[in-house]
């Protein structure tokens, strides 16, 4: 079933998003792009009605949030709730970590990418070997 369009507001607020995006945003950006953990697609700036997501990986089903000084316990809270009601799960890391300790913060990343790792489904009685 196909997904309804995004409404422009959302859309375009996203594609500013993405040009001014913060040293933190786009060092991180450098490892997820194109595939770089593991092949999973990452999107950024990515528009999850009414909020946009700073990372995305459908396959999944993660949003990785990077906070740094505007961001508010309670508005962020708000936020990661409405997310973790859509089914998704929530990584949130500081600015400053991603900048001073990426290794770290690339580890949690992979170590949740593992354990999401779909096992196969069993083949039918009688099938296989």
């Amino acid at each position: 079933m196909p997904k309804p369009p995004l409404p422009t507001r959302s859309r375009d607020f996203a594609r500013a998003l993405r040009v001014c995006s913060t040293d933190a945003e786009r060092a991180l950006w450098q490892h997820l792009r194109a595939g770089r953990l593991n092949g999973h697609k990452f999107r950024r700036q990515h528009p999850i009605h009414p909020y946009v997501v700073d990372f995305y990986c459908e396959t999944l089903k993660l949003v990785i949030e990077l906070d740094g000084s505007q961001h508010t316990p309670d508005s962020d809270a708000v936020r990661t709730q409405f997310l973790e009601s859509r089914g998704l799960s929530v990584i949130r890391f500081w600015s400053h970590d991603v900048l001073q300790q990426t290794d770290a913060v690339l580890q949690a990343i992979w170590s949740f990418a593992d354990r999401r790792t779909l096992t196969p489904t069993p083949l039918p009685p009688g099938e296989g070997l």
